[in-house]
């Protein structure tokens, strides 16, 4: 169990991993996200070292300013004073594209992930009898296969980092080095992963997941417990809390209503 007590004295986890998926967008990116938490943290990093980012979404509208964080994609406040209002054709062009696809970060979830990345948001079982069965990709392939790197969000529990996935919706390394590109998709990849316990990375070589920090109130054992496979924790770090500068922008500027911090 989390030590609440320490770890959420000052912040919520929610909090945390809004502020810890901000800190990884770049000045510069442009960030393709949908509903919730992922809105946040692009609205976040905007806010906080990231001004130059490019907030955009599936329903078409690009470079949103976004003074109120939206409840959805498809919210009429994606739409405020935007440099293009497009289409979902628009958006999927933007994340495509070989000038700007390189530069697009986007940010995403699963009901399940594996060792390197891959993501079943399909079902859970097997496919043609499932347990449960989802929505499905929407556009969650398309955002895989094309943009420039993904930053994924996950409850850390066994039962979503599993050692192999039951359906592959979304490609992370596929089965490792090279597996992109033999499957004819150039670049990208998931950079992070950011749960409600730790940020985990993946290695430049090997492409497998590994422990990049924990959060406070958590150990690195706790993380491994939460895992159906062992990862390195050997270059792990403590993640620095939300400062109180980075908490007033999340509380006060990017969600003062409350919709999605709650």
């Amino acid at each position: 169990m989390i030590n609440k007590k320490n770890a959420m004295q000052d912040y919520t986890l929610r909090e945390m991993m809004a502020i810890a998926a901000a800190r990884q967008i770049r000045d510069g990116d442009i960030v393709f996200c949908g509903t919730g938490i992922s809105m946040l943290a692009a609205m976040a990093a905007k806010h906080i070292s990231a001004p130059s980012s490019v907030i955009f979404f599936e329903t078409g509208a690009i470079d949103s300013r976004l003074e109120e964080v939206p409840l959805a994609v498809a919210d009429p406040r994606v739409m405020y004073w935007t440099s293009v209002n497009g289409s979902l054709a628009d958006a999927f062009a933007t994340m495509q594209n070989r000038q700007t696809g390189r530069q697009v970060v986007g940010i995403m979830g699963a009901a399940q992930i594996d060792r390197y990345g891959n993501l079943n948001s399909t079902v859970i079982g097997d496919y043609f009898k499932p347990t449960v069965r989802f929505s499905g990709s929407g556009g969650a392939c398309d955002v895989a296969s094309f943009v420039g790197r993904t930053i994924l969000f996950m409850r850390h529990e066994k039962r979503k980092f599993v050692n192999q996935v039951d359906y592959l919706t979304s490609p992370g390394w596929l089965n490792g080095p090279g597996g992109r590109e033999k499957a004819g998709l150039s670049g990208g990849g998931p950079s992070a992963v950011i749960t409600n316990m730790a940020i985990m990375g993946f290695d430049d070589d090997t492409k497998q997941m590994f422990l990049e920090g924990w959060y406070p109130g958590v150990s690195p054992q706790q993380i491994l417990d939460n895992m159906a496979f062992e990862v390195d924790i050997s270059r792990a770090q403590e993640v620095l809390p939300p400062s109180k500068e980075e908490l007033r922008i999340l509380r006060e500027v990017c969600d003062p209503q409350r919709l999605i911090l709650g």
